[in-house]
């Protein structure tokens, strides 16, 4: 139990350590190449953060265990929205300027959807997991044709003052990308090896293990670049990091890990963590929203009810397992 337990927290921080690495290096080797400051954000920040859920998930799909691929995708959205949005509001109330983010939460609510109609029979089929990740290649290119535009948004504005300060020489930055990426496709191996066997020494199965413990740790890069742009102000920032995020483990990594590995899904996934991931993706959807009359906005109570139905979550996770 010691060398697996041992494992899964090595996983973990080398996870963290190299995706900063690999986002930091990527955003410098774009800008090396003039990629807008929007697009950078969009995609490299927004979905390169998701890099640890994308290599886990098909880890675990290639090993057989779809559970730990489905719960790391769903439970990393949860956490994303009712844990990292919550813990940075609490610290400074979110306000959305953004408008390209502010139109990325009725897409990310819709996908949403779709991903509950696909689960609610029970399975995710190979063509249901490809139909996810052509609907990510056309969500690439709306983020593509988004971030080309030349009209002025506040996201923008943010990532360029952010990249101004993690600037780097080229060959640094593509150095540091290749070796973030070396290191994440390790660290997921670590990672994945010690879940699967805490899991089975424990009795509990591959999907809870997905939820809590691999969501968790595959979510801290998410947590620790939202918390430091929030404490800069860069609110836009923050949570353009968790809806790219979702969006790219709903799509990439739910599509890439059901093709590799068909998922026979159990009815908890639905009524219980697929409501929990859609209640508060409308939730945030509704709090989020620049309506015509006012600025989206998640301040310090919303933070708080977040982070409480966070914790109430795990202590359901908790009582419905342990008393199965």
């Amino acid at each position: 139990m010691i060398l697996p337990i041992l494992s899964l927290v090595t996983g973990v921080l080398l996870l963290v350590w190299s995706a900063d690495r690999f986002v930091d290096g990527a955003s410098s080797s774009a800008r090396h190449f003039g990629m807008p400051p929007l697009l950078i954000g969009m995609v490299i920040v927004g979905f390169g953060t998701s890099l640890p859920e994308l290599i886990v998930s098909t880890q675990a799909s290639l090993q057989g265990n779809p559970g730990i691929a489905l719960g790391n995708a769903y439970g990393s959205n949860i956490t994303n929205i009712a844990l990292i949005l919550g813990l940075t509001s609490i610290i400074s109330p979110i306000t959305v300027h953004s408008k390209v983010l502010s139109n990325e939460l009725p897409i990310l609510t819709a996908i949403t959807g779709i991903s509950a109609w696909f689960v609610a029979d029970g399975h995710i089929t190979r063509t249901e997991a490809i139909l996810l990740l052509v609907l990510f290649v056309l969500l690439m290119g709306w983020s593509v044709w988004q971030g080309m535009q030349k009209r002025p948004d506040a996201f923008g504005k943010e990532m360029d003052l952010e990249l101004a300060s993690v600037d780097m020489p080229l060959k640094k930055a593509v150095r540091w990308m290749l070796v973030g990426l070396a290191v994440l496709i390790i660290s997921s191996r670590l990672l994945v090896w010690g879940a699967v066997d805490i899991a089975r020494t424990l009795g509990v199965s591959d999907l809870i293990i997905g939820l809590t413990i691999v969501a968790i740790g595959t979510s801290l890069p998410e947590l620790a670049s939202a918390i430091a742009a929030t404490r800069k102000g860069e609110h836009d920032i923050a949570l353009g990091n968790v809806l790219g995020s979702n969006l790219f483990n709903t799509l990439a990594v739910v599509g890439l890990a059901g093709t590799i590995h068909p998922m026979d899904v159990g009815r908890d996934v639905f009524v219980r963590d697929m409501f929990v991931m859609g209640i508060l993706t409308v939730s945030l959807f509704v709090i989020g929203y620049r309506f015509p009359y006012g600025k989206g906005r998640i301040n310090r109570v919303e933070g708080l009810l977040l982070v409480a139905s966070y914790i109430a979550y795990l202590v359901y996770l908790y009582v419905s397992t342990s008393g199965a």
